[in-house]
């Protein structure tokens, strides 16, 4: 039996996908009763438990041969360390003695650093608590999401501008999420795969003004990158309802992109490259707020 978390988001609900398909019995987690029916119509068992709540989720997953997991993230949170940091701590209570054999967790690029990643930090820190407890973890260190560009196609659609945090000629590792959750899957299904650092990007890397071009190919006008400085990182993500302390995290990482600090850790990793190009997931996202 194999258990996913989030399994109604990009990369679990692929995850659910794979694993179902392969033939597997699948336990997915809830804290919403209303998503259970489209979860058992997939082929899943619903189990009701927060992945902060150590006992619930101990009895979820005890036994199971697999488990993909990740730090459900919540951007209005006042305090986005203590948050995450109790996540990783009911995570490693309900793994103890739970009999799990192998965790694929997502984790994300940078994570090899303490400092300087902006939210990644917190994926630094589980990750460190993750390999000190006994069970074989999987670390999926993913790039940037390609679907973060989904914020900025209107103003490119409208006016032709693209909205990036990133200076426009900086080329920067990214992936589609539904190569994440296929990564995932294989890796669960794959018992050579424990105890791996998996980082994880798309065909090719990708400048602001690389996307910019795309999306000029895909809607038939000029788009150009609109580069936001970093001055103005904290006070537009905080007009969107970010708090200020993760707000102050992102123009962090904003930064560590740029100055090549968020960025691969080499040689200890396993590098995979994803299928799935950026002009998909855009032509994705376009049709799907058209619909």
């Amino acid at each position: 039996m194999y258990v996913v978390a989030g399994a109604t988001g990009n990369t679990g609900s692929v995850v659910l996908e794979k694993l179902v398909a392969a033939k597997k019995q699948v336990r997915v987690l809830v804290r919403d009763e209303k998503k259970a029916v489209a979860l058992r119509a997939r082929g899943a068992e619903v189990v009701a438990a927060s992945v902060d709540d150590p006992a619930a989720l101990a009895a979820a997953i005890r036994g199971a041969e697999g488990l993909y997991t990740l730090l459900p993230p919540d951007v209005t949170d006042p305090d986005p360390f203590g948050r995450t940091g109790r996540f990783t701590d009911a995570l490693v209570r309900a793994l103890d003695g739970s009999g799990v054999r192998h965790v694929a967790f997502l984790s994300s690029i940078g994570a090899q650093h303490p400092t300087g990643t902006g939210p990644i930090r917190t994926l630094h820190n589980a990750e460190k608590k993750l390999r000190a407890q006994r069970v074989p973890v999987t670390f999926i260190r993913a790039a940037s999401f390609i679907e973060n560009w989904g914020s900025g196609l209107a103003p490119a659609a409208k006016d032709g501008v693209l909205p990036t945090f990133e200076r426009p000629e900086t080329v920067f590792a990214q992936v589609a999420t539904h190569d994440i959750g296929l990564v995932a899957a294989e890796a669960l299904l794959d018992p050579a795969a424990a105890h791996r650092t998996i980082e994880l990007a798309g065909p090719v890397d990708l400048s602001p003004a690389d996307i910019a071009r795309t999306l000029s190919t895909i809607l038939g006008r000029d788009v150009s990158p609109h580069y936001i400085p970093q001055d103005q990182v904290v006070p537009t993500f905080t007009s969107f309802g970010v708090s200020e302390a993760t707000a102050e995290l992102f123009r962090e990482m904003a930064k560590g992109v740029d100055d090549r600090h968020v960025a691969w850790e080499g040689p200890a990793a396993n590098v995979v490259r994803g299928k799935t190009t950026a002009e998909t997931v855009l032509r994705g996202l376009l049709a799907r707020s058209a619909a």
